[in-house]
């Protein structure tokens, strides 16, 4: 368990900027970057993704499925290092955090240079309608529009339209890219949907044409409701209100999705800090918790009251 011991002020004494809770000495503590952590968390990510597609493709009937859902979790989640590499805190090598970004973005159907301006603009305007991209696509207002935000579907939709926007230079209305980086970003989008034209075509003259659709795009799509169910905790609920005290939700959950979400579920700290690297948010966890409004036990629970308030 990571630890910091360096004090923090009390609840009572809390500064009315809430970036200034930590002191210069525990935020240079908890910046602390790593190639080796952000290196072996990713290695340990693609051999999930490796494990369960193999298991997906040659085991049998019973593991199958299970098999299946590994593969297509580790695929969707794969959106959690392309986030933290985002950020550049990944890794302390910015080359890596940039490599390591497209190739998650790749495997999960992201794009690292449209994703990095875009999540800039939700982290400096987050929660405040008209400036935060996230609320251009609303929260769920009933009970079937939940399912239907669940299913992945909007999703895929709206990345095909994205991309394929992107793609053509079409970047009207897109105002968190900036035009210095729109050239970058276009170029990205179509090296990546060119990488997934050349391996359908590799794997046609391989005598395998299904394969993009066996391996990538049936797991991704039975992984997708999950990585919408553990995103919509982060803000739903939670008020359209610049103080990253209230208006971002940390999630307390199991080991195993931390460790594959890159310790994401504690996204008030995020937040709150964005400088710190996953790897030492549990530590900030510690320190900053009394401060929060929302840490709530449970993906499950944070989801029933989401649709709990659909119905009041």
């Amino acid at each position: 368990m990571l630890t910091n011991t360096t004090p923090v002020a009390e609840p009572s004494s809390l500064p009315s900027q809430p970036r200034q809770i930590l002191s210069a000495e525990a935020l240079t503590t908890l910046n602390q970057r790593s190639n080796w952590a952000g290196g072996v968390r990713f290695a340990g990510h693609l051999a999930v993704i490796v494990l369960g597609g193999w298991l997906w493709g040659t085991a049998p009937l019973g593991l199958a499925l299970p098999a299946l859902i590994l593969c297509g979790a580790g695929l969707a989640l794969m959106f959690c290092p392309m986030h933290e590499c985002c950020h550049r805190t990944a890794f302390a090598n910015p080359r890596l955090n940039d490599g390591a970004a497209w190739l998650a973005g790749l495997l999960s159907f992201y794009n690292s240079g449209f994703y990095r301006r875009y999540h800039k603009w939700h982290h400096r305007y987050t929660q405040i309608p008209g400036k935060d991209p996230e609320l251009d696509d609303p929260k769920p207002t009933s009970l079937g529009n939940y399912l239907w935000q669940l299913s992945g579907i909007p999703w895929w939709m709206g990345k095909v339209r994205c991309h394929s926007r992107v793609a053509l230079g079409q970047l009207e209305g897109m105002y968190y890219l900036p035009a210095s980086a729109q050239g970058e970003v276009v170029r990205s989008v179509r090296l990546q949907l060119a990488t997934y034209a050349a391996i359908v075509g590799v794997s046609t003259l391989l005598g395998n044409p299904w394969f993009l659709i066996t391996y990538w795009v049936l797991p991704l799509a039975v992984g997708q409701p999950l990585l919408r169910f553990v995103l919509l905790a982060e803000h739903t609920g939670c008020p359209n209100d610049a103080n990253p005290l209230i208006n971002t939700r940390t999630t307390l959950t199991l080991w195993p999705l931390r460790w594959i979400m890159w310790n994401m579920p504690f996204h008030a700290e995020h937040h709150l800090y964005p400088s710190i690297p996953f790897a030492m948010l549990p530590a900030a966890h510690g320190q900053l918790k009394p401060y929060f409004e929302r840490i709530d036990a449970g993906y499950v629970g944070v989801n029933r009251g989401i649709v709990a308030a659909l119905f009041k």
